[in-house]
């Protein structure tokens, strides 16, 4: 049971910073990118955020390569 309640806390703090990182992304201009699609056309919206999709992975990739080390 150690085990598990281990991983139940370490869901909670990666909610906690994924909340705080779209709060904060949001403050930033992610999801509003030029690079990110976004198609509306009558009562059908598509959007896709490639641009900010791969900020966030360097980001992300960058700060486990340093949590790793």
């Amino acid at each position: 049971m150690e085990s598990f309640g281990r991983m139940f806390l370490t869901l909670g703090i990666v909610f906690v910073i994924v909340g705080i990182a779209f709060t904060l992304g949001s403050k930033f201009g992610l999801g509003k990118l030029p690079g990110d699609i976004f198609i509306q056309k009558g009562n059908f919206t598509f959007f896709f955020p490639i641009a900010s999709s791969i900020i966030i992975s360097i980001i992300l990739t960058l700060l486990l390569n340093v949590i790793k080390r």
